[in-house]
């Protein structure tokens, strides 16, 4: 297989001037640029049957090792490949046992609700707050704090609903509206003086323990 002339390759990459040529090489050098500025002039009408006529005159490409630098980088990256992953056994039981748990999740039980113990019961709130953006629960069963039991407006008709397991016996509480709005349950039935002397009350509630079954 004949290759290109180092001299000739030389010239076309900017490392030696065209005019050093001897006149067959400098006559196949022409011919190459004339192709390249076929190219450049038309660059929107189709001259590959006439660059490849021209090509075919050529001697063969040179061998990689023969190519500049750059070239030789170009030529290596325009080349296809195969690309294999390969997993390790280990990683590849891992990787299943995810994909398993991902799929296998929407399939699990919804979560039941808590069951209260001897000495506690269910406690249910509802408050009635229409254009409420949050409704929580605070009383003397969490410190008054709020954030711990927040109320749900699962049917945005705002009805916010809420359940608890509570000691039993008695507790005062209050609804927290968008955080601070404090508001008596005007349910609730049952109130008492928040002991703070501005005629205030607090809700209260009743949890009777809850009964076992047989």
């Amino acid at each position: 297989m004949s290759t290109i002339d180092l001299r000739l390759q030389a010239v076309l990459d900017g490392e030696r001037d065209a005019g050093d040529l001897p006149a067959d090489l400098r006559e196949t050098y022409v011919r190459l640029m004339a192709a390249a500025e076929l190219l450049e002039a038309a660059p929107r009408l189709s001259v590959a049957a006439r660059v490849m006529a021209e090509v075919r005159q050529l001697p063969a490409p040179a061998p990689l090792q023969n190519l500049g630098p750059m070239r030789r980088a170009v030529r290596w990256l325009s080349r296809p490949r195969a690309v294999t992953l390969r997993l390790r056994p280990v990683w590849t039981l891992a990787l299943a046992a995810g994909l398993a748990a991902i799929l296998l999740l929407p399939l699990q039980p919804p979560t039941s609700k808590p069951t209260p113990g001897a000495s506690e019961g269910v406690a249910n709130f509802v408050g009635h707050f229409p254009g409420a953006r949050s409704v929580e629960v605070v009383g003397s069963f969490n410190n008054w704090t709020p954030g711990v039991l927040p109320l749900n407006d699962k049917h945005h008709d705002g009805v916010w609903h809420g359940t608890a397991v509570l000691p039993a016996g008695q507790h005062e509480y209050m609804f927290v509206v968008d955080g601070e709005r404090w508001v008596a349950d005007p349910l609730a039935g049952r109130y008492v003086d928040d002991g703070f002397g501005a005629g205030q009350q607090n809700s209260l509630l009743i949890v009777r323990p809850s009964t076992a079954e047989p």
